[in-house]
């Protein structure tokens, strides 16, 4: 018999087969189990401690998965379907990690009645091609100039979070700055959210005092105290240089011989100075801001010239600024040409908020860049709101670029399950099982809305199925309310989901669990990265034996 071949070193954990197939699927499943009280309007929250000692209340799914550290590779995949459905769509980061720990599920008992995993694999694939189908035949298509329709869709998005009882509020906060940052050029659209629609919070005040401002807001206040505070349709400057005399970039020694040498460097640096102010005073601005340093002597200049500065300002901020009142950053001062200058803020002003300063260009003519102004109790409940806006703003961004809706309240989820469920019964052979499972798993997201609302499941899911059998085209609108726990019409409710939030999660769910079917090796603690002492160099640690 041959002696067995040892490879892999002490430290090495390796699970393979079935075993890795069915720990993975624990892990999903784990995963899914922390945020499944997430799902729905009557969610509750998840409070984490995070490393620094902070707290982090929510029920936002991505949020509370990334703060969670784990250690298992299936579980880490999972949290990152929830950061990878934030980032494409900024919804549905809950329902993705529900239904990817469910479709797991279901796939547990084929793997235990020895079915080989590809088979599953490609019944899930056949059944996501089916379901993508489906979907196309549910959908509805969205008027975008009723903007009461826009709401409703937007607020079926905010229901389920923490400001749902400011709802109409943050629903229109949310279309309004979509509204503004959307750009059509060639007819392309473009939304940029995350770079033209700031959030800028400032604990105090009340919720309702929360504001979509028609310009930027930058917390910044001028550098000298005899500069204006606010001006009228202010004439605006955009510089991305210093305003200081430049220092040498390595170390610079002058050999000085006569005491009037000394006088002439400084005259050269003042000369230098007042140069610069010279080439921007010339085109008369009102206001000026800068990405990097103003000096004293530049701010004596502006003052004199009636002009007001503000420096060291942040390469976002410009940029906002820039978008909202049509000006174009300069990088030196002797390249100024007067359609450079933005004449689009109707006014300037600069405001005290708590015991901060913050600079406010507002009324802005056609403004393509936006600040949200936040008011709230405290930096938590702000952090919370401002993840529900950003939902919010993502769903209104989504319905702008693709209107087209389905059904919410887990009424979709249900009517899909059962058009695969008739479509199975045309399948033969060992695929009918696993494509009708997915059928399956798709009931969890209505069973899980039920569950916590605290209504009796077997019952509401039992009337549900029925209402839909009944007559699928009709009743395909029928859902679960998840505020009463009882069945109803989400048409008449206005309970309505984003096509590309619905077709992304369910796609990204089975596609991930598809992904960890195909694993069947786990081999954890790989080559430590130490340095090797000497007495170690020749020791050979025994190693697991693998034939």
């Amino acid at each position: 018999m041959q002696a067995p071949v040892l490879v892999l070193n002490t430290n090495t954990k390796r699970e393979t087969g079935r075993e890795a197939q069915i720990n993975n699927i624990a892990a999903g499943k784990a995963v899914a189990s922390i945020i499944r009280t997430c799902l729905g309007p009557k969610s509750m929250l998840k409070m984490i401690l995070d490393p620094m000692g902070g707290i982090v209340l929510t029920n936002d799914g991505n949020a509370i998965l990334r703060e969670i550290d784990v250690v298992h590779p299936a579980a880490k995949s999972i949290i990152e379907l929830s950061r990878a459905q934030d980032e494409n769509v900024g919804d549905g980061t809950t329902s993705v990690v529900i239904l990817a720990g469910e479709m797991l599920h279901v796939a547990e008992p084929f793997l235990h009645q020895e079915i080989h995993p590809t088979v599953v694999i490609n019944a899930f694939f056949k059944a996501l091609e089916a379901i993508t189908h489906i979907l196309d035949t549910y959908s509805v298509p969205l008027d975008l100039n009723n903007r009461a329709e826009l709401v409703k869709v937007v607020q079926s998005c905010i229901g389920t979070k923490f400001v749902s009882r400011w709802g109409d509020l943050m629903t229109n906060l949310a279309i309004d700055a979509v509204n503004t940052v959307s750009l059509e050029e060639d007819g392309r659209k473009e939304i940029d959210i995350k770079r033209y629609a700031k959030v800028e919070k400032v604990p105090g005040g009340e919720i309702e005092e929360s504001v979509v401002l028609k310009g930027v807001m930058v917390a910044k206040d001028v550098t000298h105290p005899k500069m204006r505070r606010r001006i009228e349709k202010p004439r605006i400057l955009l510089l991305d240089c210093t305003l200081e005399y430049k220092k040498g970039e390595s170390q610079t020694n002058f050999d000085i011989t006569n005491e009037n040498d000394f006088t002439a460097l400084l005259k050269i640096e003042e000369e230098y100075i007042a140069r610069l102010c010279k080439d921007i005073a010339k085109f008369k601005p009102d206001l000026v801001f800068t990405e990097k340093g103003i000096s004293d002597l530049a701010q004596h200049h502006f003052v004199k010239h009636g002009i007001t500065a503000i420096r060291r300002l942040r390469k976002t901020d410009n940029n906002r600024i820039a978008r909202a009142c049509g000006a174009t950053i300069v990088n030196r001062t002797d390249e100024i040409q007067e359609t450079d200058i933005g004449t689009g803020c109707g006014l300037f002003e600069v405001k005290k908020i708590g015991d901060e300063y913050f600079t406010f260009l507002t009324e802005c003519d056609k403004p393509k860049a936006c600040s949200i102004l936040l008011r709230g109790a405290s930096k938590d409940v702000l952090n919370e709101i401002e993840r529900n806006l950003m939902d919010a703003m993502n769903v209104a961004r989504n319905v702008i670029t693709d209107p087209r809706l389905v059904p919410g309240g887990g009424a979709i989820e249900m009517a899909v399950s059962l058009a695969l469920t008739e479509k199975s019964k045309g399948l033969e052979g060992v695929q009918q099982n696993p494509f009708k499972a997915v059928a399956d798993a798709l009931e969890i997201i209505p069973k899980t809305l039920a569950q916590n609302c605290g209504a009796p499941v077997i019952r509401i899911l039992t009337e549900l199925k029925a209402k839909h059998a009944s007559n699928p085209k009709e009743n395909s609108t029928w859902g679960i309310d998840g505020n009463k726990g009882v069945i109803c019409d989400m048409k008449s409710l206005g309970i309505w989901e984003p096509y590309a939030v619905k077709s992304q999660t369910l796609k990204t769910a089975v596609e991930s669990a598809c992904i960890l079917l195909r694993v069947d090796d786990v081999v954890s603690g790989g080559i430590a990265k130490k340095k090797e002492d000497s007495n170690q160099g020749g020791a050979q640690p025994e190693a697991p034996s693998m034939d």
